[in-house]
């Protein structure tokens, strides 16, 4: 029986992981098309162009606006500075070699901007 009930926990760790895992999977995809697009389709999005292509990820956990050259994602729930860590830290190890990104930070609004100005 406790190997049982140990086993339903390693399960619950394993779909908790993997379901994290999968949400920033759909986030760096979106992103990564951002900064492509700041590539090859657009100089720059614009004070006010955010709104129109703004993208809610399919969990509807993650927000991203472009917004100039800047790419902003925003925390659709109410989280600690330390999620907006983490998440700061994650995209900056995602984008760590793409010479298109300058910085990843967090803006004095409390969301992450994906800084991909010239």
């Amino acid at each position: 029986m406790k190997n049982l009930i140990n086993l339903k926990k390693y399960f619950v760790v394993i779909i908790l992981i993997a379901s994290c895992s999968q949400n920033k999977n759909e986030l760096f995809k979106v992103t990564d098309n951002f900064v492509t697009s700041l590539e090859k389709t657009y100089e720059s999005y614009g004070l006010l162009g955010g709104k129109e292509h703004t993208i809610l990820t399919s969990d509807g956990l993650y927000s991203i606006s472009p917004v100039g050259r800047l790419i902003n994602v925003k925390i659709q729930k109410a989280v600690s500075d330390k999620d907006y860590e983490e998440l700061r830290t994650d995209l900056e190890s995602h984008f760590k070699d793409d010479k298109r990104v300058n910085k990843v930070y967090i803006c004095a609004a409390g969301t992450i901007m994906i800084d991909c100005r010239k």
